[in-house]
C-alpha cells in the first residue's frame, strides 16, 4: 500500500522511479497521451502520414498519441530525443535512416544501436529527380548535359546534408562529374515549391512531389527505385539509364529508448501493425507512392544492425566517415 502511495505521489511530482515505471509498463500502459516525435516540419508528406497513422494508432492503445515535429539536421533530432527520454514509453519517434548514417560521419552524443530500441518498420519512399514543369529538361541526360555545360551554375534541393536524397543525389551526378550547387531544405513541402516555382533548377526526393507531379507542377526525370514506377510506369529508373545500383530508398518505422519495457515495446508494435494496415492509411501512403514494408521487432533490429554497417561502408566510400573508435 505504501510503494503504490510512494508511487502516486511521485508521478505527482514528475519523480516516477523506475520501479513504478516498471510496474506500469507491465499492466496500465498506457495511462496519459504519448508523444510520437516526428523529424520533419509539419505539413509534408511524412508528417501527414504519420498524423493519420498516430491518430489510428492511438485508438488502439486507447490513449491519444500526439505528433512532435522536431525537423532539421536531416531527419536525425528524433535520434537525441530518443536517447535523452525515459524508457516509459511515453516518447516514441519516427526513425528515418538517416538515424544510423549521420553518426558514422559527425560526433553524435548518442549511438542508435546502444540507444534506440526499434519496435517495427512501416514503409519506404519512391526517390525521383523532378524538375519545373517548364523545364527545357526532358530527360535525366538533358539535365546531366546541362550541368556539364555550366559547371557550378545547377541548383539541387534535397530534405538536407546527408540525407538520402542528397546521396542518391551525389550518386548521379558526381560519377558523371557534374558540379553542382547543393541546397538543403528542412522537409519535402518547403523544397518542392521551390522547385515548382523555378528558384530551384532540380530536386530530389521522396514521393512527396507525387502531388506536384500530377497538378502539373513539376517533371519527374527518373526514379531511384529498382522497378519501375506502377503510378508513373512511362519514367525511368536510374539503374537502366546507366547508373548501376543507383537504386535507394529509405526505410522507416517507429523507436522507443533502448531499456523500454519489453511489454511496452509489444503494446506499441501491436497498436501500429493495426493501424498502418487501416484503409486510410493505406490511402495516403498510395498518394505517395508508398507500400507497407513490415517488419516486427526482432528483424527490424537486424535489418538496422545491418544498415549501420551499410552505411558505414558507403561513408568510407564517399571519404566521409569518422574513425570507428570514435563512434
Amino acid at each position: 500500500m505504501f510503494r503504490c502511495l510512494a508511487c502516486l505521489l511521485s508521478m505527482c511530482l514528475g519523480l516516477l522511479p523506475a520501479g513504478c515505471a516498471r510496474a506500469e509498463g507491465a499492466g496500465a500502459y498506457p495511462s496519459r497521451p504519448v508523444t510520437l516525435v516526428v523529424p520533419w516540419p509539419a505539413g509534408g508528406a511524412t508528417d501527414i502520414s504519420m498524423r493519420i497513422l498516430a491518430e489510428l494508432a492511438g485508438r488502439e492503445l486507447g490513449q491519444p498519441i500526439v505528433v512532435e515535429n522536431r525537423p532539421g539536421a536531416g531527419g536525425t533530432l528524433v535520434g537525441g530525443l530518443l536517447a535523452a527520454a525515459r524508457p516509459d514509453g511515453y516518447t516514441i519517434g519516427q526513425l528515418p535512416l538517416t538515424v544510423y548514417r549521420f553518426p558514422h560521419q559527425q560526433k553524435t552524443a548518442w549511438q542508435p544501436l546502444r540507444d534506440i530500441q526499434p519496435v517495427l518498420m512501416i514503409s519506404g519512399y519512391t526517390f525521383g529527380i523532378v524538375v519545373p514543369a517548364d523545364s527545357p529538361w526532358r530527360s535525366l541526360r538533358d539535365l546531366i548535359a546541362w550541368g556539364r555545360a555550366h559547371p557550378g551554375q545547377l541548383t539541387v534541393g534535397s530534405t538536407g546534408i546527408g540525407t538520402t536524397a542528397h546521396l542518391a543525389m551525389e550518386d548521379v551526378l558526381g560519377r558523371s562529374g557534374v558540379r553542382y550547387l547543393h541546397v538543403p531544405y528542412h522537409g519535402t513541402a518547403d523544397q518542392m515549391l521551390a522547385v515548382a516555382n523555378g528558384s530551384l533548377m532540380a530536386g530530389v526526393n521522396s514521393t512527396g512531389f507525387a502531388p506536384f507531379v500530377e497538378a502539373g507542377k513539376l517533371r519527374l526525370l527518373a526514379v531511384f527505385s529498382a522497378q519501375r514506377s506502377a503510378r508513373w510506369p512511362e519514367v525511368p529508373t536510374v539503374a537502366e539509364l546507366g547508373f548501376a545500383d543507383a537504386v535507394h530508398n529509405s526505410p522507416y518505422g517507429i523507436g522507443v529508448p533502448r531499456g523500454t519495457d519489453a511489454a511496452i515495446v509489444r503494446r506499441l508494435h501491436d497498436a501500429f501493425r493495426a493501424a498502418m494496415q487501416q484503409p486510410r492509411h493505406l490511402a495516403e501512403l498510395a498518394r505517395y507512392d508508398q507500400q507497407l514494408t513490415y517488419l516486427g521487432t526482432a528483424q527490424y533490429e537486424a535489418f538496422l544492425r545491418q544498415a549501420w554497417e551499410t552505411e558505414r561502408t558507403f561513408a568510407e566510400r564517399a571519404g566521409t566517415a569518422r574513425a570507428k573508435e570514435q563512434l
